[in-house]
């Protein structure tokens, strides 16, 4: 294994270590239904996506939820995947803008693509696939997470007012909130993640 290869090997996996502390540094907002909390665990995948390249990225998105599934595994590995998914179409986009314009405007046009890229991953796969998973793997029905959500919000009335009104607007607020974090600290720390 080359120098270099070792050297971006052990970034991934110090971000990814970083990655997994963060996830459990999280809170919810009033204004979303309680399983609905913030974390800003995506950023230190965004700044490998930023300084390696976005599969950097999803390598600590991979990492950091294998590590939480392993330590706390409370969703049978269903919100674990849910992040992952979510959390990589973020990355993943972000990082491909990036990587073609790497200035200061590029960065904010990859975090603007990328949060987009979040809500519409997160509205999509929790319309099919993990909200079904839910229902289907732990006995959680969906009108119970529909019924959660109605408490906060009395728009909510079934699985598509949840997805317009707490699952998008929570992913679009969540990804305007680690694109900021990551604006103001991504030029502090890439000199160290480009040595």
């Amino acid at each position: 294994m080359t120098n270099k290869k070792l050297s971006k090997l052990i970034k991934v996996s110090v971000l990814g270590a970083m990655a997994f502390v963060l996830m459990f540094l999280e809170f919810p907002l009033p204004i979303f239904p309680e399983f609905l909390k913030i974390d800003i665990s995506d950023i230190p995948a965004l700044f490998a996506a930023f300084s390696i390249g976005p599969f950097a990225g999803i390598l600590v998105e991979f990492l950091k939820n294998l590590l939480h599934l392993i330590v706390k595994n409370s969703t049978a590995g269903i919100g674990e995947l849910a992040n992952f998914i979510v959390g990589s179409a973020m990355v993943y986009v972000a990082g491909i803008i990036y990587k073609r314009n790497k200035t200061k405007k590029g960065a904010l046009i990859a975090l603007v693509f990328g949060t987009i890229a979040m809500g519409i991953t997160a509205s999509l796969g929790n319309y099919f696939v993990f909200l079904p998973l839910y229902e289907s793997v732990l006995g959680f029905p969906i009108k119970a997470v529909v019924g959660l959500a109605a408490k906060v919000n009395s728009s909510v009335k079934d699985i598509n007012t949840l997805i317009i009104y707490s699952i998008l607007p929570f992913n679009i607020l969540k990804g305007i909130i680690v694109s900021i974090v990551t604006m103001l600290a991504y030029k502090k720390v890439s000199p160290i993640l480009h040595k």
